[in-house]
């Protein structure tokens, strides 16, 4: 079974949708993770504050960064013959999760084995 061509728009749409999204917010962790220059009077309690928020931005940026990768790969596989398949079992993901997470890859029972 796969999915019907109204599916599929709507995976496409919801996938390009999230694109967009994700973008934005890289673009908002981009600005966040700036380094502090040193001469910023800024005081040392509040520059190692900004420190460990810059480490945590950074963390959420590289995640941003790889699900817009995984959402670019999905949207040019969605014409592909073994799109929204499990890349475990084989068995078609439900579009409920495609919808939800446009860049998986695997189904829930998969999931809930790792």
């Amino acid at each position: 079974m796969s999915y019907s061509k109204e599916e599929l728009k709507e995976i496409e749409s919801r996938i390009n949708a999230e694109i967009e999204s994700t973008r934005e917010t890289i673009e908002k962790f981009r600005e966040l993770t700036k380094p502090i220059a040193p001469d910023d009077s800024i005081g040392r309690v509040s520059r190692m504050d900004a420190i460990n928020n810059k480490g945590v931005n950074d963390s959420s940026l590289q995640k941003a960064e790889l699900k817009l990768k995984n959402l670019e790969i999905a949207v040019t596989k969605i014409n592909e013959p073994d799109f929204g398949k499990c890349r475990r079992c084989s068995n078609q993901i439900p579009i409920g999760r495609i919808l939800l997470l446009p860049q998986i890859t695997i189904c829930v029972n998969c999931a809930a084995r790792q």
